[in-house]
């Protein structure tokens, strides 16, 4: 456990008491379960009855009423541990968040209780075959129908669907004003006549599957919209900001795991002469990933504080930015933890190969590095748009 000077007794108990429950499941029960194509279930429904999926949610429907910044202690300590949890991403942090701050009372308590202790999750359907990186293509529509809606479209890429019982679906209506399509998001029920879904072979070891789905003539109730018809591009960037910033957690926590096997190994790793970790080939590319994990855990930290404090804007610079460094500093920590070990870096023993393809899914997702060096350089520098 790594905590900052700056925390409050509070978010110091919650790490604390996070890292004891990541340790008593660990990187052999995550990866073994990934490996049997089985769930982590246990590991989400005592984390979920222990009040850490709730920690961002608000009292009245359960949660702990704290922000973003205490459920990236949550994932970052598991992920330290060797057991970070995908859908945390994606059922209290962007779904949560979203209904939260978007959705009608009835879906607030229809929703929120369940998320917080764990009986109730969430997916997010945004992401669509021909539209990338580019939401603003998505094709996937909602019309009226009476006074019902009918969704039609496709989204791929999609995490824990077959674990969720409803997902959430960004879609678009058209404006009866202008003609144009704005934004819309939806929740569909997994059971849903003409919503399907199929998984995804990965080359991935991990409990969280991939889909994709296809929702062919959905027929969905007035109240399946979230929200206000017309505010659902605010609504996707309210959800959106919690995402990046929770892959950087994510990203923290692993990184932290690898470095810390990889240290331990080179204490006490003995050839020639000494523990190979006295020698400056070891030590010092161990050090320079040490850190760019903490830079990338201090933008994560300043990110969740502006999220949390209602600065969308501000919020939106540094979650991509803690999302770049994160993805980075894996990367570099699970490639460098391997080297450190050598062959044993490669053994299911060791469980760091695992890692390699875990940690380089987030230089592409949820927004590719390129995308986010776009963001930067127009938002941030000013310079003229490339696309």
């Amino acid at each position: 456990m790594t905590e900052f000077p700056f925390e409050s007794e509070e978010r110091r108990a919650l790490r604390s008491a996070v890292a004891a429950l990541g340790k008593r499941y660990g990187s052999a029960y995550m990866q073994g379960k990934g490996r049997a194509g089985e769930d982590s279930n246990e590991l989400w429904l005592e984390a979920g009855k222990l009040g850490y999926l709730g920690v961002s949610l608000p009292e009245q429907y359960g949660g702990g009423g704290g922000g973003i910044a205490d459920l990236v202690i949550v994932q970052e300590e598991l992920g330290a541990a060797g057991c970070p949890l995908l859908l945390l991403v994606v059922t209290p942090a962007i779904c949560g968040s979203i209904i939260a701050r978007f959705g009608t009372q009835a879906q607030k308590q229809r929703f929120l209780p369940g998320f917080a202790d764990g009986t109730e999750r969430m997916a997010f359907g945004i992401t669509e075959p021909d539209a990338g990186s580019n939401s603003h293509a998505i094709t996937t529509t909602a019309r009226r129908d009476g006074a019902d809606w009918i969704l039609k479209g496709r989204k791929v890429f999609i995490s824990g669907v077959d674990n969720c019982a409803t997902t959430m679906i960004v879609s678009r209506t058209e404006d009866a004003r202008t003609g144009k399509l704005k934004p819309a998001l939806f929740i569909v029920p997994r059971e849903a006549p003409g919503f399907e879904y199929r998984a995804i072979p990965m080359e991935l070891i991990s409990p969280d599957r991939q889909f994709e789905l296809y929702l062919d003539d959905v027929r969905l109730p007035a109240d399946a919209l979230v929200g206000d018809e017309d505010a659902g591009i605010a609504q996707v960037f309210a959800g959106l900001n919690p995402e990046r910033i929770m892959v950087a957690a994510l990203a923290n926590g692993i990184a932290r795991h690898a470095l810390d096997k990889a240290v331990a190994y080179a204490r006490e790793r003995t050839v020639f002469r000494g523990p190979i970790g006295s020698h400056q080939g070891i030590a010092h590319p161990l050090a320079q990933a040490k850190i760019e994990v903490e830079l990338a855990r201090l933008m994560t930290q300043k990110a969740a504080l502006l999220n949390d404090a209602g600065d969308d804007l501000g919020a939106g610079e540094a979650a991509n930015m803690a999302k770049y460094a994160a993805a980075e500093a894996v990367t570099h920590a699970v490639d460098q933890a391997v080297q450190t070990l050598g062959g044993n870096g490669l053994t299911q023993e060791y469980g760091l190969a695992a890692l390699i393809n875990f940690a380089r899914v987030t230089r592409v997702a949820p927004v590719s590095r390129e995308m986010i060096l776009n963001f930067v350089a127009q938002h941030t520098l000013g310079l003229p748009k490339s696309y």
